[in-house]
């Protein structure tokens, strides 16, 4: 661990980039790419969306980059003996094209971005728009915790061996965020409810633009 960052009654502890892989049962939780957000002296930014992998009974990719991260993906799912048709579930927590830059890889997927779940062309009904948790099977949950977007979600997995895991996309950006979330948020009091389940629930928290980070409650 490299630093904990207080957050009221709880307790951050950022992760180093070499705590990626979260081993479980009935499923594991692998970060394939770190995200980051950088400020550019001309007012610009660079930025790109961690890219998560869930593997166990079914194999659940979350967000998958930029357009720029094809061949990084593809390469990252050969290393694992995968290919975009291994992939039962692709979830987008967002529409930002750094977040969903790789869904047409994904053809045969179950896909949810934000609050649509569909195969193919075929949209399924859910009440991810109502609060209520989308479940992929009883360990692995998708979750709306709106606020950067109007329509975000994070994905839930139970039973690793550090416990709850909560691939949370933009719902926090990093570790150390409590200065910079409210800029990039579309509805920061809504956000700040979201963010507060979560660390309420989660023990790790797999942020969209920075290493995982651990959450202790006081």
């Amino acid at each position: 661990m490299e630093s904990g960052v207080s957050s009221g009654r709880y307790l951050r502890f950022c992760l180093s980039e070499t705590q990626l892989d979260f081993p479980g049962q009935p499923y594991s939780v692998s970060v394939l790419k770190v995200g980051y957000c950088v400020p550019q002296a001309d007012g610009s930014f660079r930025a790109d969306g961690t890219i998560s992998l869930i593997t166990g009974p079914r194999v659940i990719l979350v967000d998958t980059g930029g357009p720029w991260d094809r061949d990084f993906l593809l390469q990252s799912l050969k290393d694992r003996g995968l290919d975009p048709g291994h992939v039962h579930v692709v979830v987008g927590t967002h529409g930002h094209s750094d977040h969903i830059g790789n869904l047409n890889l994904f053809t045969s997927a179950l896909t949810v971005v934000g609050y649509d779940v569909s195969d193919k062309d075929t949209y399924r009904p859910n009440r991810l728009a109502e609060g209520q948790v989308y479940s992929v099977d009883q360990h692995v949950s998708i979750i709306p915790t709106p606020g950067h977007t109007g329509q975000d979600v994070s994905v839930q997995v139970t039973g690793t061996s550090t416990g709850t895991i909560l691939v949370a996309g933009d719902l926090f950006e990093c570790c150390a965020d409590e200065n910079s979330w409210r800029d990039l948020s579309l509805n920061p009091a809504v956000q700040e409810v979201s963010r507060q389940r979560a660390l309420d629930t989660a023990d790790i928290i797999i942020p969209g633009h920075g290493p995982p980070f651990q959450v202790l409650r006081s």
